[in-house]
């Protein structure tokens, strides 16, 4: 007789966890997968722009870490991964551009003559001498990136180094996010004694393998989603979960529609708000766990410039707080990846932690702001020929201090057969939120795998 899998969520971390489903169970499991959007993927999302495909999300992985090129090769798409050209990102301070630093870790520097010019002389000072100063660390710490890097080498480390790839990553601050989740082999190297931030960064700093620090797919995302769905081979149901009852024998899915779906077991790959108001029934130390996952919203604003638009041979632009730009990030799409036609693809970030800009400010807007944001920053004044706006609502979660020991709790409150996966759990990249759901299916089949 089979078993049927309910998966809630039908974006990345979803759509592995059915294809691991299935893979392990084979036809002996029904999977459904729960998604009310019109389409699967998550904020994994490729659009045609200026007759090119480009990821209007998640637009790259880290390439040293496994999971996304053995998943590829698994699925038979190894050819499909392409690196980046070289090119570097540069970094907007003070209203102009600097080099980004070398050989750091986040942007916590393991050299202070990297930082000369992006901050100033005294800084640069403070931070040849961080080695003698005394160090307070307890081992297990996760105090904010802020306080932490701020009292060791000074505030404009923080904003103008460490925030901006914070931003470009959480869409949050170094106020916001921990140590630990920001930086987390700094955050060991600490643990195992070491005498400084200076010293622990480069313990940390991982050695030089060549090649891309980054991968994307050729096609974009939109190629291994396709493939994961023909994979998985599920039942997709467009409704959205409202909550979890305990059934008779095993689960009751309860649909914004008002009916009632049976699963034996259930794989919950949906945003930590929303985990928290399904399983608020069956899980009350789950859910409370998952409310205090704060979340932020960010704004994309994708053009197609003419080709020869003068922007530089640069991946891109991190840009530091408080400048006079709109734009936290500015992705120069076609010398990061390489050209695809007579066209220069550009992608504008808006939307940090605690703003509202995804929410009040209209396409028409947004739209103005990329173009200002374009002329201040490179002088392009280049009208673009195609456009594309989205909005990711409540799609960043914050990795704040001591996240770890809230995901534990988390965790530690589900019932038998229920598990989680997603990005607010143990990393928010795809890499991560393929391992994360790789894990959750696993504990689902043997419930002695750890949730």
């Amino acid at each position: 007789m089979k078993s049927f899998y309910g998966v809630v969520g039908g974006g990345i971390s979803g759509l592995v966890a059915a294809y691991r489903l299935r893979v392990t169970l084979g036809d002996d499991a029904h999977i459904t997968v729960f998604e009310p959007a019109d389409r699967l993927g998550g904020i994994l999302r490729t659009e045609q722009l200026g007759g090119q495909p480009l990821d209007i999300g998640a637009e790259a992985f880290v390439a040293r870490r496994p999971e996304v090129p053995a998943l590829l090769a698994e699925l038979g798409l190894a050819g499909r991964q392409i690196a980046t050209t070289g090119v570097r990102p540069l970094i907007y301070s003070q209203g102009r551009l600097h080099e980004l630093p070398r050989d750091t870790v986040n942007g916590i520097p393991t050299d202070p003559s990297t930082m000369t010019g992006l901050v100033d002389p005294a800084t640069v000072q403070r931070m040849r001498e961080e080695p003698s100063r005394p160090l307070n660390w307890r081992p297990g710490g996760d105090p904010a990136v802020a306080d932490f890097v701020g009292d060791r080498f000074g505030d404009q480390v923080v904003t103008r180094s460490v925030e901006p790839l914070l931003a470009g990553v959480y869409a949050g601050s170094a106020t916001t996010i921990g140590l630990r989740s920001a930086v987390p082999t700094v955050a060991t190297a600490l643990d195992r004694g070491a005498r400084s931030l200076t010293e622990a960064a480069r313990q940390a700093l991982p050695p030089s393998a060549g090649g891309s620090v980054f991968g994307a797919i050729n096609g974009g995302y939109r190629v291994l989603i396709d493939e994961l769905v023909s994979r998985a081979d599920f039942e997709w149901a467009q409704v959205g979960i409202d909550r979890l009852e305990r059934g008779d024998a095993g689960w009751r899915l309860v649909d914004d529609e008002g009916n009632d779906w049976h699963a034996d077991a259930v794989l919950l790959a949906v945003p930590a708000p929303r985990l928290a108001t399904i399983v608020a029934g069956v899980a009350s130390r789950t859910a409370a766990a998952a409310r205090q996952v704060k979340v932020a919203s960010t704004a994309l604003v994708a053009l197609a410039l003419p080709g020869g638009a003068p922007v530089p041979d640069r991946s891109g632009v991190l840009v530091t707080a408080r400048e006079r730009l709109h734009a936290k990030a500015i992705t120069l799409s076609s010398r990061k990846w390489g050209p695809r036609g007579n066209v220069e693809l550009v992608r504008l970030s808006f939307g940090r932690y605690g703003d509202d800009i995804a929410h009040r400010v209209g396409d028409d807007d947004l739209l103005t702001w990329a173009s200002e944001d374009l002329e201040s920053v490179f002088g392009v004044t280049s009208e673009p020929f195609d456009c594309l706006v989205h909005r990711w609502i409540d799609a960043m979660p914050q990795y704040g201090p001591g996240h770890g020991a809230l995901v534990a709790e988390l965790r530690a409150g589900l019932p038998p057969s229920v598990t989680v996966a997603g990005a607010y759990l143990d990393g928010i990249g795809v890499p991560a939120c393929i391992a994360t759901a790789t894990r959750a299916a696993a504990a689902l089949v043997n419930p002695r795998v750890g949730r």
